[in-house]
């Protein structure tokens, strides 16, 4: 959203913040798995009642990783219970819910739950390797005229 002198709102930057401070694309990853697992299946929950548990599974499971995506988005102190359960149901809709939802919704729910897994809140911000590169290359000219004196002094 763009103001009128063309700068953005305040939205995007109180977005990045609220992001930063969580594993958002786990999270939405793993919602998004869980949406997708319960939008492939097709039979009314009529029939599901009529069949039983097994019918009732594929309702439940996929709708279990859509509530651990979201408890993941605006609870994450609890990422690491939120993201086994949420692998563990994941691999459970391969069974209960055609094949995982065709398999998309299971492997989006599986990689959602490991970058959740694996998400650090304290970790610094990863340098570029040109960045890197550039820093080391600054040092470098800085030392030769450092060891230069020294040789000379010698």
């Amino acid at each position: 959203m763009l103001m009128p002198d063309g700068s953005p709102g305040r939205f995007r930057p109180a977005f990045r913040r609220w992001r930063a401070g969580r594993p958002f694309w786990g999270g939405l990853l793993l919602a998004l798995g869980g949406a997708e697992v319960l939008l492939t299946l097709k039979a009314s929950l009529a029939v599901i009642m009529h069949v039983g548990m097994q019918g009732l599974a594929g309702y439940l499971l996929p709708t279990v990783m859509l509530l651990c995506g979201v408890l993941i988005l605006f609870s994450p102190a609890q990422r690491l219970f939120y993201s086994v359960i949420g692998v563990l149901v994941s691999l459970g809709t391969w069974v209960t819910s055609n094949l995982g939802g065709f398999f998309v919704g299971l492997l989006l729910g599986v990689v959602g739950s490991c970058l959740t897994f694996g998400w650090l809140p304290d970790q610094e911000p990863r340098v570029s390797r040109r960045k890197r590169r550039k820093e080391a290359r600054a040092a470098k000219a800085v030392a030769r005229p450092l060891e230069r004196e020294a040789s000379q002094s010698a």
